[in-house]
């Protein structure tokens, strides 16, 4: 099995914030992605996400992956599913929702994949995946119970707990198209537990993020990585700016 993934990352990292590029292979094709993928990797971006919460399938979910791949970045599967691996892709953020209400988010579908993952040789890269405000479908078809806005707190402790039951990757999402990203005040209180546990992985906000100022505050809070979608699906001219001001700062 591969294990050299979130290696990587973690020695990327060292040396500067990380960005990923989220494509859904429900919404863009395999000549798009590759399109979108290989713009992302002269931007700067360090990895691209695969997944989506609905419509994802083979062969299609395969098809765009081989594309994102040939832009010489590392393709990691984000699945709202069983049904978003596939053998192609590199790694896959095996993830819990931890602010589900369904059991079938948080154990079940996770002990479906395990065999399937381990047969596909794809590196599994412990995630806790925390639904913040919006939400969107991710929060929809997961039965989260989004933390509010307001409530940076509850946002940290479920960051914490999930660093406490051995994630690699603390995942912080707004929900794709969400009209505001995770709060500055989350970020910040969450990477504050963080440290003080002495925890070595991964604080990676996504959603909502549209201008080079939300990205900023982001990374002043303390995110090591941030992931956009939408705005490279809507506008990806717009992706090297954002990615320029989160790196930068």
């Amino acid at each position: 099995m591969r294990k050299r993934v979130l290696e990587n990352l973690k020695s990327r990292r060292a040396s500067s914030r990380l960005h990923f590029t989220l494509i859904d292979p429900n919404k863009t094709g395999p000549e798009e992605a590759l399109r979108l993928s290989r713009l992302a990797a002269e931007a700067g971006s360090d990895a691209i996400l695969v997944g989506g919460s609905v419509g994802v399938y083979e062969p299609r979910l395969g098809e765009v992956t081989r594309s994102a791949k040939k832009s010489g970045l590392p393709v990691i599967l984000f699945p709202g599913n069983i049904s978003g691996l596939t053998p192609v892709a590199d790694a896959v953020l095996f993830m819990y929702l931890i602010n589900s209400d369904n059991v079938y988010y948080t154990t079940w579908a996770q002990t479906q994949a395990a065999p399937v993952v381990l047969e596909m040789g794809l590196e599994p890269i412990p995630t806790g995946y925390i639904i913040v405000g919006y939400g969107g479908a991710a929060g929809y078809m997961g039965f989260a119970r989004p933390v509010p806005y307001d409530k940076p707190e509850l946002a940290a402790a479920h960051a914490l707990a999930g660093a406490m039951m051995g994630a690699q990757v603390i995942y912080l999402e707004a929900g794709s198209g969400a009209p505001r990203p995770v709060p500055v005040g989350a970020v910040r209180l969450s990477r504050l537990l963080l440290d003080r546990l002495g925890w070595d992985g991964l604080l990676v906000v996504g959603g909502g993020v549209r201008d080079p100022g939300q990205a900023r505050g982001l990374a002043e809070a303390g995110a090591d990585v941030l992931v956009t979608g939408t705005i490279g699906e809507e506008d990806p001219g717009r992706i090297p700016s954002i990615i320029e001001a989160f790196k930068g700062t």
